[in-house]
């Protein structure tokens, strides 16, 4: 199309005046505002100038036809524009990948009484740094220090939650044991590190330098912490040894850093946590482990070994554990450190501590959370719950979809959408356990004109969008994650595809 033919198509576009006094536009601006309806018509009208200026709109009559359509249809273009604008981006989606804790999907889900207490607490003004027995201002995390101490110090508070060791080396917590709480585990090695290496050496293993998510490596982090980094052993062998030589006076702190993410195999070597307490013990220096997920329930009960848990390490004599909330305790995204007393209150004063600490809504969803522990109401937690379910339930419940499905479909046309019932595995995800699965029953979808990839684009384009994943050619469906008052929803979206 000719630079002059281009022109007298521009030329035919409203202008965004013109559009705003037109009188469908004014209803949508005394619903919506004048500012968000402006923006929505600059928008797409900004849309039809590309297709103009990129030739997509080609030839002289026919492209003033295809203009003039656009233009009959600017109304309900606007109208989608602006509801898409005004809509929330961050979406409540149905995760059926069987990814428990999957971090591009938020993690943990909360329980009821954790939202339940999150909404109170929001609704209004709380007590969150004021002691309403003696009137003065109090501190914010004495809400969920209490509880936390009563799950890592009281035996008899911890003994449903926590599996006995036989290891004799192991004691009890210490009784001085404290947690404090900030926004999430990379600030609590951060704030840990900073508070009690600021200056010196830290000595770790080159086998534990691990990169988390988004590409954020435990070195970097170490680095911001102003604290030098003591690298020590091989990548796939560490002996205690190792340790003991490098410590000099400038050595602040020994740090493990759980292997959450990953696993070493084949010709390998790395201390127990009972030779680096010792370690510890002997030189007078602070044991520092980053658990990473950290859980407060005993996971071999369902199967699940090697993922150490926070009172496992404490027992031990570990000074200081770093773990998530958002991941096994199945809490709100916080960094918790729980430890030693006096080392706590050192980072407490740390001003650090202030520019990394949460907010109220986080503090009533983790002492939610952490109360259905202290209760040993397990299955309150949704986490949780998803772990213990059996291959059995998850069986019934999808014979139950697959039928309830099978009979709608069979009441239209003939459809070319196949439903399978296979044998599969459930992962915990959010790096945790990453060689420990739990086995599931999975709905294998097929279709006969639509390729998995096409399958898996319409599902996540319901409403609400559903994120499976595709193996061997089919979409693949597990229901562990998927919370039974979903059901419903999922089977709509299934009967839409056929």
């Amino acid at each position: 199309m000719s630079t002059k033919n281009k022109s007298a198509l521009f030329q035919k576009l409203p202008s965004t005046d013109e559009l705003l006094r037109q009188r469908n536009i004014q209803e949508l601006i005394q619903r919506d505002g004048h500012a968000a309806v402006a923006e929505s018509i600059r928008a797409v009208v900004a849309r039809l100038r590309q297709e103009i200026a990129g030739g997509h709109i080609a030839g002289i009559e026919p492209s003033e036809k295809s203009l003039d359509l656009a233009v009959g249809g600017l109304f309900n273009a606007i109208e989608r524009e602006l509801r898409r604008s005004l809509s929330s981006s961050l979406r409540l989606v149905i995760n059926a990948t069987g990814v428990i804790l999957h971090t591009n999907l938020g993690r943990a889900p909360l329980a009821e009484t954790a939202l339940d207490h999150v909404r109170g607490v929001a609704n209004g003004y709380s007590n969150l740094e004021f002691d309403l027995e003696t009137g003065e201002r109090g501190k914010r995390d004495v809400h969920v220090d209490r509880l936390f101490r009563k799950l890592l110090s009281d035996p008899l508070a911890a003994s449903d939650t926590v599996a006995k060791s036989s290891s004799s080396s192991i004691t009890n917590a210490p009784s001085s044991t404290s947690t404090i709480v900030v926004n999430n585990n990379a600030a609590a090695v951060l704030l840990a590190l900073n508070s009690l290496a600021e200056g010196g050496e830290v000595i770790v293993s080159r086998g534990e330098l691990v990169e988390i998510g988004g590409s954020f490596r435990v070195p970097d982090v170490m680095q911001k912490s102003n604290a030098s980094l003591r690298e020590v052993g091989t990548t796939n062998r560490t002996r205690i040894g190792d340790y003991e030589r490098a410590i000099t006076d400038r050595t602040r702190l020994l740090l493990r850093v759980h292997r959450s993410n990953f696993e070493i195999t084949g010709f390998t070597e790395q201390p127990g946590l009972e030779e680096l307490v010792a370690l510890a013990r002997r030189r007078n220096i602070p044991l520092m482990e980053d658990l990473g997920s950290g859980a407060l329930f005993d996971l071999r009960s369902v199967g699940i070994s090697g993922e150490p848990g926070v009172i496992d390490s404490l027992r031990v004599g570990v000074d200081i554990v770093t773990y998530s909330g958002d991941k096994l305790l199945g809490g709100p995204q916080a960094g918790l450190i729980s430890g030693r007393a006096d080392l706590v209150a050192r980072m407490r004063s740390n001003s650090l501590f202030r520019a990394l600490r949460v907010d109220k809504l986080t503090y009533a969803a983790l002492e939610a959370t952490l109360l259905a522990y202290v209760k040993r109401d397990h299955d309150a937690v949704p986490v949780l719950r998803m772990i213990r379910l059996s291959k059995d339930e998850i069986s019934h419940r999808a014979e139950a979809l697959v039928s309830k499905v099978e009979s709608s479909v069979g009441m239209g046309r003939p459809s070319r959408l196949k439903l399978e019932l296979c044998d599969g595995e459930s992962v915990l995800g959010g790096g945790a356990a990453p060689s420990a699965v739990l086995p599931t029953r999975l709905i294998a979808l097929s279709h006969g004109e639509l390729s998995a990839d096409r399958l898996n684009a319409h599902l996540r384009t319901s409403t609400p969008p559903i994120v499976a994943r595709v193996e061997d050619a089919r979409v693949l469906l597990d229901l562990r994650t998927v919370f039974p008052d979903q059901d419903e929803d999922l089977a709509a979206a299934i009967v839409s595809l056929g």
